[in-house]
């Protein structure tokens, strides 16, 4: 079974994300709420970092695999 974090689409996570930034961020939440949303949010966080990674291994394989197109590194 998936974990609650991976079930959601990505963009959701990332909204959930976002939202719990904008409250810490705010600093209306009491020290045990703010904990709690803080581990949330990194929860959530390396959700995102890994469907990222995986759909760029993804494209990467599909651009290998065509061979039309050069794999841009970012630097």
């Amino acid at each position: 079974m998936m974990a609650k974090a991976e079930e959601k689409k990505f963009e959701d996570n990332l909204a959930e994300l976002e939202e719990i930034v904008r409250k810490l961020e705010n600093g209306d939440v009491a020290l045990e709420d703010a904990i709690s949303e803080f581990q949330k949010g990194m929860i959530l966080s390396e959700s995102l970092k890994k469907t990222l990674a995986d759909a760029e291994n993804t494209l990467v394989k599909i651009v290998q695999k065509d061979g039309s197109l050069e794999v841009f590194d970012g630097e």
